[in-house]
């Protein structure tokens, strides 16, 4: 994103991450699979948590050994945020990746 955005003379392209697992529907409509619910709903509303060049994962991300020991072996560490997400009822746990 950086190197298109020298390209183009501008910041206008911005890259914003939300990831978060969980159980969905997945639905194919005109050959296209699309996926509701619950998950895909704080999955989004993390994503717009993020500012340009960031990325947020949920704790139920992290909990799985392969996603921590993946930003363990590079050196990454998460630092962890409390949040409140518009239509979910508890507070969750959310980190910044560096």
């Amino acid at each position: 994103m950086r190197e298109l955005n020298e390209e183009r003379g501008s910041e206008d392209l911005l890259l914003k991450i939300g990831i978060h697992e969980g159980p969905c529907i997945a639905v194919n409509l005109n050959e296209r699979q699309d996926y509701f619910g619950q998950t895909v709903n704080i999955a989004s509303r993390v994503q717009h948590l993020a500012t340009s060049r960031e990325i947020f994962a949920t704790g139920s991300v992290l909990e799985d050994p392969r996603a921590s020991n993946l930003l363990s072996d590079r050196g990454l560490s998460p630092m962890p945020h409390s949040v409140t997400l518009r239509g979910i009822a508890n507070e969750i746990s959310i980190f910044a990746i560096p």
